[in-house]
């Protein structure tokens, strides 16, 4: 598949393949392009405190797990949070809300999973700012809004900006698509806080505060039982392991159920990938695992044991005082 190709030559090789030379052309235009779309937007600001959970580089490296934290730290001190997000990969642009039952076609796997999560009122929609108001007018506690990868979307003004690596840092250092860098790593000197998973803070140049984020594995709960909890000891011995994952970077959640001394047969699938029962019968003849964001769009497609495997942000008191205090500093104001 071309998409795996082409992110083992950003993150796995030291230099340019001469395949990547050949988009070089491609890289300029994709820079002017990047550099007309901050130049021409004209941001509008939202009436509550507006914080951006965003990546750099290309693919997931943790969002969704940070702002299932923020939501929750949040909510423990008093602020009534709420969250857009685009609803990568759904059907249709326009703007909505997502309950708890709605289908992942229709607003996005990820926003399914923050709705079902956090118990706090998610919208989708292309235009963080329709949605954001869209949210506001429905839901007049909310007090702060939360933006699910809207790091370049520049239409919404923004009040504090976090921008999230994991293990792979910035990979070769390119910008798209010869490289996996949306934007400049000098953006890292204009955030307010840079969120490292998996990956030591001095790993980057950075002007900014950079805190680490742990994610903790919990129990296991079963697919078409959320109520049924397994630890990973209870899985072991009970026959052939089988595990899939249509996130950012697999490997992280293989990697993850290795650690919990799980010896599985994996297979990979592109992020935000729409399952069918056909992806998932390689793992008919035993246990199938997977991760939050997968389950969401696998119920009714497993005809065998299935268990999902959610994950806690765990951060620094430091982080959380840091953004309260960015959001006193715009209640100030």
């Amino acid at each position: 598949m071309f998409s795996r190709w082409l992110q083992r030559q950003w993150f796995e090789q030291r230099r340019l393949t001469p395949a990547l030379w050949l988009l070089l052309p491609l890289a300029g235009f994709y820079v002017l392009l990047s550099a007309l779309n901050r130049l021409l937007a004209r941001p509008k600001r939202l009436p509550v405190p507006v914080i951006v959970v965003g990546n750099i580089i290309v693919g997931g490296a943790g969002k969704t797990p940070l702002t299932l934290w923020l939501a929750g730290e949040l909510r423990q001190r008093g602020w009534h949070p709420g969250i857009v997000s685009r609803g990568y990969g759904r059907n249709g642009d326009q703007v909505r809300p997502v309950t708890v039952d709605a289908r992942p076609a229709e607003v996005g796997d990820e926003p399914l999973l923050l709705a079902r999560r956090t118990g706090v009122p998610v919208w989708v929609g292309r235009q963080r700012v329709a949605a954001g108001e869209a949210l506001l007018a429905a839901h007049p506690e909310v007090d702060v809004i939360l933006c699910d990868d809207g790091l370049q979307h520049y239409a919404l003004a923004r009040d504090v900006e976090l921008v999230v690596f994991d293990g792979r840092g910035a990979g070769n250092g390119w910008r798209l698509p010869v490289g996996p860098l949306r934007e400049s790593l000098a953006r890292n000197a204009t955030v307010d806080a840079i969120i490292c998973q998996n990956l030591k803070k001095t790993a980057l140049p950075a002007a900014a505060p950079a805190f680490e984020m742990r994610l903790q594995p919990g129990s296991f709960f079963r697919l078409d039982d959320p109520q049924q909890t397994c630890a990973a000891l209870a899985l072991q011995g009970r026959g052939r392991l089988y595990a899939l994952a249509g996130i950012g970077h697999p490997e992280r959640f293989f990697r993850t159920l290795e650690s919990l001394g799980l010896d599985c047969e994996t297979r990979p699938f592109p992020d935000h990938h729409r399952y069918t029962a056909s992806d998932l019968a390689f793992a008919a003849d035993g246990i199938l695992l997977m991760t939050e964001k997968d389950a969401v769009k696998c119920a009714g497609l497993t005809a065998g044991e299935t268990w999902v495997l959610p994950v806690e942000a765990e951060l620094s008191p430091a982080f959380i005082e840091l953004i309260l205090e960015k959001l006193r500093g715009r209640q100030a104001a």
